[in-house]
């Protein structure tokens, strides 16, 4: 099964020039997804060992979208008594509007409008994550995100995505189907399936990156994860 990925086929959000309520209930819709479906968890999962009591822990976030994720780890990171500084960065001013609003409870996140693949961060930040971003992105530009990412972590790199599969796009459909009809939604969703990259591509871009000794897992729900510590290989 071919990788389809046309830059003249956008998905929706990507070019959404207002934060209309159809982009609203999008970003809602893809928050509801990744907890019903595993993209929270699985983050939850490999941060776990980082967010302990009384340590700083500083996230930068590549691609935030409505920020659930950066969300979901601020509300665990407060349970463990984990003092959470969070950096969201997207380049979609209608997206970061939005999840600003529904962030305005948790100042731990601050959230910037910058490119992903040349943003610097002003500090130093411990862990950088980037969920749900590499198949809105052609393979180049997705090693040159991997290769980011791996430069500026000092500690650890997580990256999230879907798992391109012939079940993934027959789940994901079905899902859009029946649960998440939204025109956006819908859209995207089923782009997204197409676009993704299969268990083995993702395992090759991330080693034309220059990562090495890292952790890569099938997940739940036709996910992967890609994990790097960072500090490990300094050892």
């Amino acid at each position: 099964m071919i990788r389809n990925f046309e830059e003249t086929r956008p998905e929706w959000m990507d070019v959404a020039d207002t934060a209309s309520p159809e982009l609203e209930r999008d970003l809602a819709n893809l928050e509801s997804l990744n907890r019903r479906f595993g993209g929270r968890s699985v983050v939850l999962d490999y941060l776990g060992p980082l967010l302990q009591a009384g340590k700083p822990l500083r996230i930068l976030d590549l691609g935030t979208g409505g920020g659930d994720i950066p969300r979901a780890v601020v509300r665990r990171a407060r349970e463990l008594l984990c003092p959470v500084t969070i950096t969201a960065v997207d380049r979609q001013e209608p997206t970061l509007q939005i999840a600003a609003k529904w962030s305005a409870n948790f100042p731990e996140i601050r959230f910037v409008q910058a490119d992903i693949l040349n943003f610097a961060p002003e500090t130093p930040c411990d862990l950088v994550m980037c969920n749900l971003v590499l198949h809105h992105l052609d393979e180049s530009d997705a090693i040159r995100l991997l290769r980011r990412c791996r430069e500026i972590a000092g500690r650890a790199v997580l990256v999230t995505d879907l798992r391109r599969s012939r079940l993934a796009q027959v789940g994901i459909f079905a899902v859009t189907e029946v649960l998440y009809r939204e025109p956006m939604t819908r859209h995207d969703a089923r782009l997204s399936a197409e676009r993704a990259f299969s268990f083995t591509e993702l395992r090759k871009l991330a080693v034309a990156a220059g990562w090495w000794g890292f952790l890569h897992q099938r997940c739940r729900f036709f996910r992967q994860a890609l994990w790097l510590d960072v500090e490990q290989r300094r050892r």
